[in-house]
């Protein structure tokens, strides 16, 4: 089966770029041109979204904050902002990744196949025959082939970085990760300096998701000049 992406952009010469080079490349192809039919095209379970931030109606962000009730598919951001901030905030918002334009049809090609890479191996399309194993650490148990996280025996929703980091710290127990450690084992891109807000965005929305009191985080410890682990109760 093909795999679906939905494009979100209200500047119609770049949806029609866009629309016509993923046809060329076999994806199946939605299309939405502001927030509302952006939010109504996810049920038709798209594998991943390309999404604008800025849309007539709404911002990304906020369509971002929507999808993430629906879907866990990976969003990439095209946006004119290039500031940390922006970035920062569509991150926090349920994003994977950014792309500045204006930009090269191949560097948007890349960071589909490699989004869609990383989506696919932990929805087990490639190993659905293949039976699962998990990890169980004290509350929680972890599929190692599919990205299903349980807390009390309650799934709990989270995107596929949230799930990987999760995962790696977890395989790993009380052995600290620092910053890069986890950038590039993660992300599978050489390191740089502005990953270290990229991994802190994560880490931060990871907690939200599996901690009982975010603000007093338990299970992933935050080690002081030295990076991040994980703890069991």
């Amino acid at each position: 089966m093909k795999d679906t992406i939905l494009i979100v952009e209200d500047d119609r010469d770049i949806l029609e770029v866009v629309t016509i080079m993923l046809g060329r490349e076999g994806f199946r192809v939605l299309k939405a041109t502001n927030g509302k039919e952006a939010i109504e095209e996810i049920s038709k379970k798209p594998d991943l979204i390309i999404l604008d931030v800025m849309l007539p109606d709404m911002d990304g962000f906020t369509v971002c904050r929507r999808i993430r009730e629906e879907s866990l598919a990976p969003v990439l951001f095209l946006t004119a902002k290039t500031g940390v901030q922006d970035k920062t905030e569509g991150l926090e918002a349920g994003g994977d990744d950014y792309l500045v334009k204006p930009f090269f049809q191949e560097e948007l090609r890349a960071r589909i196949r490699a989004l869609l890479r990383r989506y696919e191996k932990y929805r087990g399309k490639e190993q659905a025959e293949t039976r699962e194993s998990c990890l169980e650490i004290g509350r929680f148990r972890v599929s190692l082939e599919f990205n299903e996280v349980y807390k009390d025996g309650n799934l709990i929703s989270m995107t596929d970085i949230e799930y990987k980091i999760l995962k790696l710290l977890m395989q790993y127990r009380n052995k600290i990760f620092s910053i890069q450690n986890i950038y590039e084992s993660v992300w599978e891109k050489p390191y740089f300096y502005d990953a270290n807000n990229t991994v802190m965005v994560h880490i931060r929305r990871l907690r939200l998701a599996i901690e009982d009191d975010p603000r007093k985080p338990v299970f992933i410890r935050t080690e002081w000049g030295r990076g991040y682990r994980f703890v069991s109760e």
